[in-house]
C-alpha cells in the first residue's frame, strides 16, 4: 500500500516565534525526529544519556558549548554531539535557527555549568 499523504514543511513558517526560546517537532522518520529551534538566548546546560543528537544550522549561526571548547556552527554547517555529553547552545548573533535530529524518545537532564 502506498502512502499518499504527503505535508510540505515551509521552515520559514516553522521559526517566525517571538519567544525567546522555542524548539518543536516539524517531522518524524523512524524512531526519530527532526526539531526546528528558534533562539535568541543561551540555551541551559544539558545532555542526552541515550541518545545523540544532530544540528543544522540554518540562520544566524549557532555556538555549541561543551565543557572544554566552544564550536561555531555557522548556516549550512551540521555536527553531532554523542550521548553523554554535556553541552548548550547559544545564538551567534541576535537570532539563530537551526534543526535538531534525534530520538523521539530522547531524555534530556540538566546539569549544572562545568565553568561554576
Amino acid at each position: 500500500m502506498q502512502n499518499l499523504s504527503f505535508e510540505v514543511i515551509r521552515l520559514s513558517s516553522e521559526s517566525t516565534t517571538t519567544k525567546i526560546y522555542d524548539n518543536h517537532p516539524i517531522a518524524k522518520i523512524n524512531d526519530h525526529e527532526i526539531r526546528i529551534s528558534t533562539m535568541t538566548k543561551a540555551y541551559h546546560w544539558h545532555c542526552h544519556p541515550d541518545s545523540d543528537e544532530s544540528f543544522l544550522a540554518l540562520e544566524g549561526g549557532l555556538f555549541i558549548d561543551f565543557d572544554d571548547r566552544t564550536v561555531e556552527l555557522l548556516p549550512g554547517q551540521v555536527i553531532t554531539v554523542n550521548r553523554g555529553v554535556r553541552h548548550r547552545t547559544r545564538p551567534i548573533g541576535e537570532r539563530s535557527v537551526n534543526l535538531t535530529f534525534e530520538r523521539i524518545d530522547t531524555r534530556s537532564e540538566t546539569l549544572p555549568s562545568p565553568w561554576e
